[in-house]
């Protein structure tokens, strides 16, 4: 059972080198890419910046993704943006774990499970949607807090689990220090994702553990991803293994 998952900042639809907002770039590079299922941070609600346009719907309509799921990070006197799942199949919101540090600027973790079915055969997976804070020490408490989560301490191992977003790992060490010794692996070779135009850092990953295998992983560099954001989006094919459940 294979299925493509992509993790994407889309930077509110505001691309990084021309700074226009053209959220019809992000839809038409996710349409090139074709996920079953997208882990989006970023996302805008009403904001001004952003035509008041909600976003997760606008993609999930064009993009025919119906399911999901969204947590507003950060709230202004008019609208915000934040984490959002998008899926072809039913999905269950199962926690928005806080990861903010003090008084640092909000950060978090969406949790979901999607059900997914393809031809007679159907699995449960859950996925999750980070974007962790700039500073490194910072990023490390966070993932501590986020593994240690009752959510996710609730999870058998040999459950499929996607863990990817906006990391801010500048060095690519994240990985190493604390998601493998949790037993996740990451989804292909370390690769840089920003800025979009010159991509220099590795701030975005995407992990795995149980029963969830990557298969393939590349960073896309199209056109349209290349000015529809200052991120480029990860694109990874997935297969599940083992039972099903």
């Amino acid at each position: 059972m294979r299925f493509r998952v992509v993790t994407w900042n889309i930077h509110k639809g505001i691309g990084g080198l021309d700074r226009l907002y053209r959220i019809e770039r992000v839809a038409g590079a996710l349409a090139e890419l074709g996920p079953d299922i997208a882990l989006l941070q970023e996302v805008a609600s009403d904001l001004p910046r952003a035509r008041h346009h909600q976003q997760l719907e606008l993609l999930g309509a064009v993009l025919d993704m119906r399911h999901a799921v969204y947590s507003p990070q950060h709230r202004f006197s008019r609208g915000g943006y934040g984490n959002a799942v998008l899926s072809r199949w039913p999905l269950e919101a199962l926690a928005d774990v806080d990861l903010t540090i003090g008084t640092r600027k909000k950060r978090g973790a969406l949790l979901a499970r999607a059900r997914l079915r393809l031809g007679h055969q159907a699995r449960s997976v859950v996925v999750c949607c980070l974007h962790l804070g700039l500073a490194g020490s910072e990023r490390g408490r966070q993932l501590e807090q986020f593994l240690a989560s009752k959510p996710f301490r609730g999870l058998h191992r040999r459950t499929p689990v996607v863990v990817g977003g906006d990391l801010n790992d500048l060095w690519g060490t994240l990985g190493p220090r604390f998601l493998e010794p949790a037993g996740f692996r990451r989804a292909g070779r370390l690769v840089s994702t920003f800025p979009a135009w010159l991509p220099v850092r590795p701030l975005d990953g995407l992990f795995v553990r149980g029963d969830a295998v990557a298969v393939h992983a590349t960073v896309s560099r199209s056109s349209l991803a290349e000015s529809a954001s200052d991120h480029l989006p990860l694109v990874v094919d997935l297969e599940l293994v083992g039972p099903r459940r």
